[in-house]
């Protein structure tokens, strides 16, 4: 058996290739998803940004209405307050084993028997005499091969937030810019009670 031929049939392109394809798959659709994601939650259907607004009181900044609290409404981008996907494959480790074992076993074993018995009788004039012998031999051989192929196969793909490409990053900036805060509604604090 020649073990250098029994590794040159192994597939390593379908082995090796096969993982690093689905990885490019993988980053594609973590793309896609991203798309979706900013399509979805960015933007309505007549592709204006989706807003999410907020009231709030605090106290007034002019000086003619001093110790008034003011309501205000802040309008945002909804793209601005939550994280966008964009997942990187940054690094695939891929380790095959491959360990290919041959023994080859050969056993050998004979046996021989051999047995005789004697009988003599008799009298003045006859005697009387037998002899009784065996002899047997066997043997018996057994020779086999016995191989063993095992086969590893890992692996590792680690993927990380990525940095936001520069157009979105533009876009997000245009969107900061829209964002809204107004003055709603003055109301007065409850003045005290004068003295009588």
């Amino acid at each position: 058996m020649s073990y250098g031929n029994e590794l040159a049939q192994i597939d390593f392109a379908s082995m090796i290739g096969g993982p690093l394809d689905a990885v490019i798959r993988a980053q594609a659709q973590a793309a896609m998803s991203t798309v979706e994601f900013i399509k979805n939650v960015g933007f309505n259907k007549d592709g204006m940004a989706n807003e999410v607004s907020f009231r709030y009181r605090r106290p007034s900044e002019d000086k003619a209405l001093a110790g008034q609290e003011v309501e205000h409404t802040l309008t945002v981008p909804l793209l601005t307050i939550v994280p966008v996907p964009f997942i990187r494959v940054e690094e695939t480790l891929i380790d095959f084993k491959a360990k290919i074992t041959g023994v080859q076993e050969s056993e050998n074993s004979s046996s021989h028997n051999f047995a005789a018995t004697a009988e003599a009788s008799g009298g003045m004039l006859v005697w009387k005499a037998s002899l009784k012998a065996s002899y047997s031999y066997q043997s018996s051989s057994k020779s086999g091969n016995k191989e063993e192929r095992t086969y590893a196969l890992n692996v590792r793909v680690k993927a990380v937030q990525d940095q936001m490409p520069a157009g979105l990053e533009r876009v997000l900036g245009i969107l900061e810019n829209a964002i809204k805060d107004k003055a709603s509604a003055v109301e007065s604090k409850p003045d005290a009670k004068a003295p009588a």
